[in-house]
């Protein structure tokens, strides 16, 4: 029998709204599969995925779609989407990042420098499903707390058992004097 650490896997799920134009959609399904509480609306942007308690918000568009449109009506669709949703996700979906592909997202980085949008270049559903999702986890509040204190904790492990620390601390250059902080 093996071993428990002590720390058992807490499956994580939240609550997503999900355009209505995506409900059936294999990306919808398979967040649905993974116990998501998933909610459908009419009032979100088409392509829409939005994970409320995390505050980040996912545009789903795929690389075929954006060819046969013409630019200025992605853009258009891309700057609405960045305007509504302060932490904003462009996931760009193709089975192969050819040369236009990378041509498509660097126009979209050119025309957004500087704004608040991400792109994620994506191949499958799979792929755009972890990526939604660890990024959900990891600015939701719970984890974010997680992260500093682990990393808070990190640091003074480190101080405390640092060569370099107690060398200083031998030659008199301990907290007295110097502050790590």
């Amino acid at each position: 029998m093996a071993e428990s650490d002590g720390k058992e896997k807490v499956k994580w799920t939240t609550t997503i709204i999900i355009s209505s134009s995506l409900k059936n959609c294999e990306v919808a399904t398979a967040l649905e599969n993974r116990s998501h509480k998933v909610r459908y609306s009419n009032s979100v942007k088409n392509g829409s995925i939005i994970f409320s308690l995390s505050g980040v918000a996912f545009l789903l568009m795929d690389a075929k779609e954006c060819f046969m449109s013409t630019e200025e009506v992605f853009l258009a669709e891309i700057e609405n989407f960045i305007n509504l949703h302060q932490n904003s996700f462009l996931v760009l979906s193709a089975a192969l990042h050819g040369p236009q592909e990378w041509k498509l997202m660097f126009r979209i980085q050119q025309r957004f420098l500087g704004s608040n949008l991400r792109i994620l270049p994506v191949h499958n559903t799979i792929n755009a499903i972890n990526l939604m999702c660890t990024i959900a986890k990891v600015t939701s509040k719970a984890y974010i707390d997680s992260i500093c204190y682990r990393m808070i904790t990190t640091k003074a492990h480190i101080i405390e058992k640092s060569p370099v620390w107690k060398t200083l601390q031998k030659i008199k250059l301990g907290s007295d004097s110097f502050n790590p902080n």
